[in-house]
């Protein structure tokens, strides 16, 4: 498996995972910050809303810059 795919499975699992996977430590610490404040969020509601969509954006994330360290062209 690619290092985009793999980035992209832990990434799914634990947002943040796959950027620190991919090199990336500060900004997949950050996506992990940001997660567990979208957690206590849920309590307001807002956290159900802000939750998924920085877990789609964090797999995509991870996928694009893992494809770059494939060697693949990502637009």
């Amino acid at each position: 498996m690619s290092h985009a795919g793999i980035a992209a499975i832990l990434s799914f699992f634990l947002t943040g995972l796959g950027q620190i996977y991919n090199g990336q430590i500060i900004k997949g610490l950050l996506l992990m910050a940001v997660q567990a404040v979208n957690i206590a969020l849920m309590w307001v509601l807002i956290g159900f809303l802000l939750w998924p969509i920085v877990w789609i954006y964090g797999m995509i994330d991870a996928y694009d810059v893992g494809g770059r360290r494939d060697g693949r062209i990502v637009i």
